[in-house]
């Protein structure tokens, strides 16, 4: 009976833990929608000139990112899952009550700040919890996915229906009531003492200089890959609602039907963290993460000029391979880093991963406005053959950072 417990726990654990996934990329793209939709014709104010009040929250997206996942390893990363939930939600609720934009820009940064929590501290969880890493990240991965699309969805569905500050609501109360569950559930390991991890001893950390130098290249890939994905994520997810409202002009006449659409991409894209996740353990990140990157190349070029089924069809396959990639750097992480500096270290990647995504904001507000899409479709290609060149310098296989050898 006990261990029956310990299992419908963990399952009930690791599903609270997706929910968050699904709420942080939910909160921090229904403004995308608002602004695309809603707050240009409400406010005013052109799209290009909205896009740039999002860029506060993008940016404590990425800066918190490291202090929380400081102060989850130093306190309860637990602990620090149950303030994500909780600020979240009355952080949003909180933005629905704005006025202006600048209001709304205030509003987001805090959004953002609670948000930069669930990366390092949330994937740490997962890492260190569970075995069959890479599925794990990949079906968590799913959930942040969905959250995205449920975004424009969501969004698209309250402002037909009740009005944009609804979406900024509802979202509160539901992530309000999943973090007292989860709270209630992990409240015993946040009182509990933690246990402190065992020395090691200087010559199980002790590694060649040839291991240096390769762990070296591959934590510089990490991190390269890491913000060129950023500038790829952030452009498609952010700039999609509006990409379909100008090119599915024949498909789709309502917010509510963009939403729709820009969900179904999501959720079919979402497939894609599921395979690379299978393949991750069995081909190792370099196969996988060339892939992805080939296919994101030749479909951003191919979708300059296409509208309706096409351009839908085409963002469904370069949607695919770009969700796909995902969990590609964080399982590279769950390899190389120390358990006890995990969330540290994941920390350091979402740093650099969300102040370019707060940074691609004005790039998207720019191209479009001097350009249009079709640039920022072939800005978006010349990206991936970018993390194509890194990813070629990855070895075949993972160094062990406990080696004493290479």
């Amino acid at each position: 009976m006990s261990a029956m417990n310990t299992e419908a726990r963990d399952r009930l654990h690791f599903l609270l833990l997706n929910m968050g996934h699904f709420l942080d990329h939910l909160f921090t793209l229904i403004f995308a929608t608002v602004a695309a939709l809603a707050l240009t014709r409400e406010w005013g104010l052109g799209y290009g000139d909205l896009v740039k009040y999002a860029t506060p929250g993008f940016f404590a997206f990425g800066v918190f990112a490291l202090p929380a996942g400081w102060l989850a390893d130093r306190w309860s990363r637990e602990g620090m899952m149950c303030v994500f939930f909780l600020g979240i939600g009355l952080a949003s609720i909180a933005t629905a009550f704005a006025r202006t934009p600048f209001e709304i820009a205030v509003g987001l940064f805090v959004v953002g700040m609670f948000a930069a929590i669930y990366h390092p501290v949330g994937l740490a969880i997962v890492v260190q919890k569970w075995k069959g890493t890479g599925m794990r990240l990949a079906v968590n991965g799913v959930w942040g996915n969905l959250g995205v699309g449920c975004a424009a969805l969501v969004t698209g569905f309250f402002i037909d229906h009740g009005g944009w500050r609804m979406a900024f609501v509802v979202p509160g109360i539901v992530s309000i009531l999943v973090g007292i569950a989860y709270t209630a559930l992990v409240w015993p390991e946040i009182v509990a003492p933690r246990p402190r991890a065992p020395a090691k001893a200087a010559a199980a950390k002790a590694a060649s200089g040839e291991l240096r130098a390769l762990l070296l290249r591959v934590s510089l890939i990490v991190f390269l890959t890491t913000a060129v994905s950023s500038i790829v994520f952030q452009s498609t997810t952010f700039a999609l609602p509006k990409v379909f409202d100008e090119r599915l002009a024949g498909l789709a006449l309502s917010a509510t039907l963009i939403g729709q659409l820009a969900f179904l991409v999501f959720a079919v894209a979402s497939i894609g963290q599921l395979i690379v996740g299978h393949y991750l353990d069995r081909l190792g990140p370099r196969t996988v993460f060339m892939a992805a990157a080939t296919v994101q190349m030749v479909f951003f070029a191919i979708m300059p000029g296409l509208i309706d089924w096409a351009a839908l069809a085409c963002a469904m396959v370069f949607m695919l391979a770009a969700f796909g990639q995902i969990p590609i750097n964080d399982y590279m992480i769950g390899r190389l880093a120390e358990g006890e500096y995990r969330a540290r270290i994941y920390g350091v990647r979402y740093v650099v991963s969300f102040t370019v995504l707060a940074a691609t904001l004005p790039l998207i507000a720019f191209v479009y406005e001097t350009w249009g899409f079709d640039a920022l479709f072939r800005v978006l290609a010349v990206s991936a053959a970018v993390i194509l060149c890194a990813v070629a310098m990855l070895p075949r296989r993972l160094p062990n950072p406990h080696s004493v050898t290479a």
